[in-house]
């Protein structure tokens, strides 16, 4: 099914350059590899970053997928099709749950881990949104956010996801997407609406450091958190580095 769903990404990427031809502006990608496991992350501004994302890396690394809320899997057409392309279907427990009934603490990770070992022998590439919802301005006022493009990265979806994942992914794909002008809607992506975007992609390696109990383990959370700020707070440097080209390049045209 992985399969079909990169050939499908490729037919649409064929037709698309040949109808509504899209720029992508990115320096040299490092090396990426079809039989490594990634965790993938990206700032998040728009739908159209799934699609920028999946015609980036498609036939580099396996295919996109996301961790869903095993509630999903309900979801008419869709929860089939996710299910069929072996999305990992997550079941994360509240904390009135787990202070009702102690005994399901820890049950989660172990749920997801045992969905997720069908991955230990084929590779795959996860990916996280880890601002959680689109930016826009009015949800970076309310955060007070301190980065300038974006919002406070949550770090317990990625914690969860590497610690189900157990040893296998050792390596981070880290994206940072640029769009000049306004931020792209569907429509504008499918219409040719979209000229150009910028990118910047690193590839990073995950030690034990950032595995361990985010949930229980009050050292491992506060330690994990402050790498992912160090990140974020890296890929805000990144974008006035995009933007600023982006400037550059239309002053000179």
């Amino acid at each position: 099914m992985d399969f079909c769903a990169s050939a499908w990404i490729s037919v649409n990427g064929g037709i698309e350059k040949l109808f509504h031809p899209l720029k992508m502006h990115i320096d040299e990608l490092p090396e990426l590899s079809e039989q490594e496991w990634y965790m993938v992350v990206a700032n998040h501004q728009s739908w159209v970053d799934i699609l920028i994302l999946q015609r980036l890396l498609n036939r580099r690394i396996p295919f996109l997928k996301f961790f869903l809320k095993k509630e999903l899997i309900y979801v008419p057409v869709l929860g089939l099709a996710w299910w069929a392309l072996d999305f990992p279907f997550m079941r994360r427990y509240s904390t009135a749950e787990l202070k009702k009934n102690p005994k399901l603490r820890g049950k989660d990770i172990e749920i997801t881990r045992k969905a997720c070992a069908k991955f230990k022998h084929k590779p795959v590439s996860v990916m996280n949104f880890v601002e959680g919802t689109r930016f826009q301005p009015s949800k970076h006022q309310k955060q007070n956010s301190p980065f300038k493009h974006l919002l406070r990265p949550k770090a317990g979806g990625m914690a969860f996801a590497l610690s189900a994942m157990g040893d296998q992914i050792h390596k981070l794909v880290d994206v940072t997407i640029y769009y000049p002008g306004k931020i792209p809607s569907f429509w504008d992506y499918i219409s040719g609406r979209l000229p150009e975007v910028y990118l910047h992609l690193e590839v990073k390696e995950i030690d034990s450091g950032m595995r361990g109990d985010y949930a229980n383990d009050r050292q491992f959370k506060q330690a994990f958190q402050e790498r992912l700020n160090a990140l974020w707070q890296h890929k805000d440097e990144v974008l006035e580095q995009l933007a600023a080209k982006a400037n550059h390049s239309q002053g000179d045209s």
